[in-house]
């Protein structure tokens, strides 16, 4: 009897899983479809059945955090748009409230190795470049609302504010695992909270 979808369903899970301990064990360069195997309790050979290459692998990988990550943020939650934005934020820094089954900032250096290589990799690009306009387009949304709600300011370029908090939380999360100090995070938080409701909300002080 040949295996149930099911069955095929939990292998592959378990590769991703022996894959992102592998991954943050080894990092990119050091990584193998051997030192996946090692993490793997079944033979490199069931490995390469479901996956002929480790790029192909690491492909599948990149689609699964991503696609996991993507899920946990669907279910930020808020009363008002500056409360849904800044729970964003948070989630964004620090790892949603549920954050599944992977650590945060480990998930951060196994994210920051891949995306490292994906200069030299348009497979690697393209599924970022969706994760970015995915995460985008959800903070425009969650702007967008708090002008039509009048708590956010009617003239504020909601691209703008999407951009700024995405390249400024991806700097803190690489500089929180690449830096000898663990304060990184909680600086940028408190920095972007002051930053947004100066600049976004409709009764903070202007020049005008």
């Amino acid at each position: 009897m040949g295996a149930t979808g099911d069955d095929v369903g939990d292998t592959q899970e378990a590769i991703m899983h022996a894959t992102y301990r592998a991954l943050c064990k080894h990092g990119y360069a050091n990584l193998t479809m051997q030192t996946i195997a090692d993490e793997f309790d079944k033979t490199k050979g069931v490995i390469h059945y479901h996956y002929d290459t480790k790029e192909d692998l690491l492909v599948a990988f990149l689609e699964y955090l991503l696609e996991s990550f993507e899920q946990s943020l669907a279910a930020i939650e808020g009363e008002t748009p500056l409360e849904r934005l800044e729970a964003f934020v948070d989630a964004l820094l620090f790892g949603p409230p549920d954050r599944g089954q992977f650590d945060h900032w480990e998930l951060t250096i196994a994210l920051l190795e891949v995306r490292s290589e994906a200069p030299y990799n348009a497979e690697f690009r393209r599924q970022l470049s969706r994760n970015y306009e995915t995460i985008e387009a959800t903070v425009v949304a969650i702007v967008e609302d708090g002008i039509e709600q009048g708590q956010f300011r009617q003239n504020v370029d909601p691209e703008q504010v999407a951009v700024l908090l995405m390249t400024t939380i991806n700097g803190a999360r690489m500089y929180q695992v690449s830096l000898d100090r663990d304060d990184v995070a909680d600086i940028v938080r408190t920095a972007l909270e002051a930053v947004v409701r100066e600049w976004l909300c409709a009764d903070a002080p202007t020049d005008e």
